[in-house]
């Protein structure tokens, strides 16, 4: 269903590329086996989806090698990189809007480029979205995409009450925006390669609520 290209990996659904597109941003380990499953999901659910490699080939599975890595990225280059991948997202599908969904440091990047690519990003679902980087703190203000986010109950990188302030931020801006906090879980829970952490009924409530919101903002 999927495959390596320049883009990083891409998978099309059964019925074509005329289908919406979204773009599947990594967690800080890479562009691991779990974000390319992530992409096949997607697809088989009738869209196309894109996941770029920002580490351009490099991966990990210890944590402080990841912390490292992502602190280490290239925020400019990043920002080129997603723009090349909307470009061909858009290019393979026909359309010009997308979707955007990332995971912990790619949640946090899913804010920023819909925030930098209002004219694109129209749905967006941010999975216990982290930003380390304070020179890539969103401008919400420019946000048009409908936001739903995903988030750990017990998670100290993205806690429920910093959640529950970024909802109303957004809310008082005036943007579409809903966050689900999942009772008893932890950050990653939805990472089913991290059996210490995964929760197959949290994830399965949250892949389909996404599901739906990308149907529903991108038919």
């Amino acid at each position: 269903m999927g495959e390596m290209g320049s883009f990083g990996y891409a998978a099309t659904p059964a019925t074509g590329a005329d289908a919406p597109g979204i773009l599947v941003i990594q967690e800080w380990w890479g562009l691991m086996p779990h974000i390319k499953n992530v992409a096949d999901r997607f697809a088989a659910e009738g869209f196309v989806a894109l996941a770029p490699d920002l580490y351009r080939g490099a991966s990990t599975t210890e944590p402080d090698e990841a912390a490292k890595m992502m602190m280490a990225l290239d925020l400019d280059a990043a920002s080129n990189q997603l723009d090349h991948a909307i470009a061909e997202l858009q290019r393979r599908t026909g359309r010009t809007h997308i979707g955007v969904v990332g995971f912990c440091m790619g949640g946090g990047l899913a804010y920023k480029v819909a925030c930098d690519r209002p004219d694109a990003v129209k749905a967006l679902a941010p999975f216990y979205g982290v930003i380390p980087w304070p020179a890539a703190a969103p401008d919400y203000s420019r946000l048009s995409a409908a936001v739903q986010g995903h988030y750990a109950a017990d998670d100290d990188s993205a806690p429920p009450d910093v959640v529950e302030s970024l909802e109303e931020q957004l809310r008082a801006l005036g943007k579409d925006c809903v966050m689900f906090v999942y009772p008893d879980t932890a950050h990653a829970f939805f990472n089913d390669d991290r059996p210490e952490v995964h929760d197959a009924k949290a994830s399965a409530l949250a892949f389909s609520r996404t599901v739906a919101h990308f149907r529903a903002h991108l038919s």
